[in-house]
């Protein structure tokens, strides 16, 4: 009788920013496949889901990737049900309308190594800061590069994992770093980048160090702050052949701003300040190659002919990925061109 490790992980209902949870359930004779994971249950009580009186809360298992830390293991990602079976209030996951999987998502998830001794990123000195920012960037060498033990050994494990990470890099700012998404289906990208932060937060304890998610962790500094800029196209986008349709889907934007940044994520305001590669959090615009825009047209699609896709450059490190898709797929929906491509 063989036994295998499911790792079941969630997300807890703290507000603003939520965290990541996980335990670890024992099963049987194990086949591998999502459907021979069981629901599961926790105590919501602890996590901001639940009251002590009535504290279970359900594990739904939503994907499934093999565990390449541990021996005989899985990761399930899981979404959070109330008791009843209906998505729990906490459940972003919930919220994507992509049944069909037309929308593909690519995420450029920043963060800073943070040193937790120092309570710095990894590099800064104890005292004051290093160099100015500039040498950091795809950089290489010890005076410049911090951590990379951690970031390639987490890179190997996403591989390994079967997490379709499309690259990694050195950020602007002294420890931080980058790494990339890329999924045909809202959901799948949003379940990937979930554990794939899971597994760099897991990595990292290993070092003693700890992964800083916060979009402006050095506060009002002239260091950049972190994004997550999300990479998106569906049908109407990759076949569009018009500057015209891709000046509508941009401009249905306009009218939702608060929407937008109501769920990407927490203290943007300090991160959107129109400075370091951003746009104002109040201001609206969009540009072919401007990466002050809040909505980027890649160079790539204009020279294809207005076909490909477009890069929301307003979520923040710590934004939920599945809330992030979730709107912007509404937004995209109400272009009249959508239900024509589409078929409705």
């Amino acid at each position: 009788m063989s036994k295998t490790k499911l790792e079941y992980i969630w997300l807890d209902g703290y507000v603003p920013t939520q965290s990541l949870r996980s335990k670890t359930k024992i099963v049987r004779n194990f086949d591998g496949k999502l459907e021979s994971c069981p629901v599961w249950c926790f105590d919501g009580s602890s996590t901001e889901q639940a009251p002590g009186g009535s504290s279970d809360c359900l594990l739904k298992p939503v994907a499934i990737f093999p565990d390449p830390a541990r021996k005989n293991a899985f990761l399930v990602m899981n979404e959070v049900l109330s008791p009843d079976g209906t998505p729990h209030p906490s459940n972003g996951r919930a919220l994507i309308d992509d049944d069909d999987n037309d929308f593909w998502f690519g995420f450029e998830q920043e963060y800073f190594l943070w040193d937790t001794e120092t309570d710095k990123p990894l590099g800064f000195p104890a005292s004051g800061y290093p160099a100015p920012q500039g040498p950091y960037y795809c950089s290489v060498g010890a005076k410049n590069a911090f951590g990379r033990e951690i970031v390639e050994e987490h890179l190997d494990l996403c591989i390994e994992a079967g997490i379709n990470v499309e690259g990694i890099n050195s950020e602007v700012a002294t420890g931080q770093w980058e790494f990339q998404i890329f999924s045909k289906g809202a959901k799948a990208a949003g379940d990937q980048v979930w554990v794939a932060r899971y597994l760099l937060e897991r990595t990292a304890e290993k070092y003693g160090i700890a992964i800083n998610w916060h979009c402006k962790p050095l506060g009002a500094t002239d260091w950049n702050g972190s994004g997550m800029h999300a990479n998106f196209s569906n049908g109407l986008l990759r076949e569009a052949g018009s500057k015209e349709i891709y000046d509508r889907v941009c401009q249905s934007f306009a009218p939702v701003v608060k929407e937008h940044i109501a769920v990407y994520g927490a203290d943007n305001h300090l991160r959107l300040t129109g400075k370091h590669e951003t746009q104002s959090i109040d201001r609206f615009s969009y540009g072919v190659s401007d990466r002050g825009a809040s909505i980027r047209i890649p160079i790539a699609t204009v020279e294809n002919g207005w076909k490909g896709w477009l890069e929301d450059r307003r979520p923040n490190s710590a934004a939920d990925p599945y809330k992030v898709a979730a709107r912007i797929i509404k937004t995209v929906k109400t272009v009249p061109e959508y239900a024509t491509s589409n078929g409705h």
